[in-house]
């Protein structure tokens, strides 16, 4: 069962005030939530939340059953969005000890619960394995633009700490592009990647048997477990008055398929295997 620290009004004042007093106490700092979940290949991981009231932000993290480290940051402020893929590379084929992907969006509201109320949220049975209540529609994203590190910090401060490994491989979408640019953000952090519609002999990764050919890859991932939605309880004052207070959280699953260019076939190993 879950719970998110928030008293209803009808209760006692003092209990109030020392609810106060803690969260008084607390503010500005990390908290974190260790979660047990069960993944859709019926492996079972140990998931980290962490929300951070101050930078309104929260970093959601596990391990995949094949080893592959998944970074999720939401970061309310610039309403932003960061899925980071650390995959373990094929060192007998050449590549790196492993891979990083990121991939920007925008964040959208009511997709995730607010960072403080993340940060009040306590789980009653650690050693449960969780599954999510609300599993929701996979999204696909076609990443055709490419995104300067050194200046993404003008989309979000976290960028550059997430994907710091990633280098040459951070990506958005122009739909998102054509937004930040009306807020003002510079033009120049962004390069058009070659597409398939203005470059026929582009083809998927799936397809092209030469590593150093350029090719669309596609990656996929599912978060498969975080809180989503609060939940809503209500309580009766003295006067007979009825006030809503949260309660606990409605927790969901969602899955998301990027599809992007890379310049040699190399970068997408993976693609052979599916």
């Amino acid at each position: 069962m879950w719970a998110v620290w928030t008293l209803p009004v009808s209760l006692r004042i003092t209990r109030a005030l020392a609810a106060l007093l803690l969260l008084l106490l607390s503010a500005g700092l990390c908290a974190e939530l260790k979660v047990r979940v069960r993944l859709g290949d019926g492996h079972v991981t140990e998931e980290t939340l962490e929300a951070d009231s101050e930078r309104d932000a929260i970093t959601v993290e596990f391990k995949q059953g094949d080893g592959t480290l998944i970074t999720f940051v939401a970061d309310f402020k610039q309403d932003v969005k960061i899925f980071r893929a650390l995959i373990l590379g094929e060192l007998e084929r050449g590549q790196n000890q492993y891979q990083a992907l990121c991939f920007i969006t925008r964040l959208n509201h009511n997709e995730i619960i607010p960072s403080e109320s993340m940060a009040k949220l306590r789980q009653k049975n650690p050693r449960a394995v969780r599954s999510a209540e609300e599993k929701r529609g996979l999204e696909q994203l076609s990443m055709n633009v490419a995104v300067n590190l050194s200046k993404a910090g003008q989309l979000s401060a976290h960028i550059h700490n997430v994907c710091a490994e990633a280098r040459e491989a951070v990506y958005t979408r122009d739909a998102d592009v054509r937004h930040w640019l009306d807020r003002g953000v510079e033009g120049s952090m962004f390069e058009i990647l070659p597409q398939t519609v203005d470059f026929p002999g582009i083809q998927s990764c799936h397809s092209t048997r030469d590593l150093w050919q350029p090719c669309t890859c596609s990656y996929g991932l599912r978060l498969e477990w975080y809180p989503c939605l609060l939940k809503y309880c209500r309580s009766r004052d003295s006067t007979g008055k009825v006030t809503p207070y949260k309660c606990g959280i409605k927790s969901c699953s969602k899955g998301y398929h990027f599809d992007y260019y890379v310049p040699q076939k190399q970068l997408c190993l993976w693609e052979e295997d599916s």
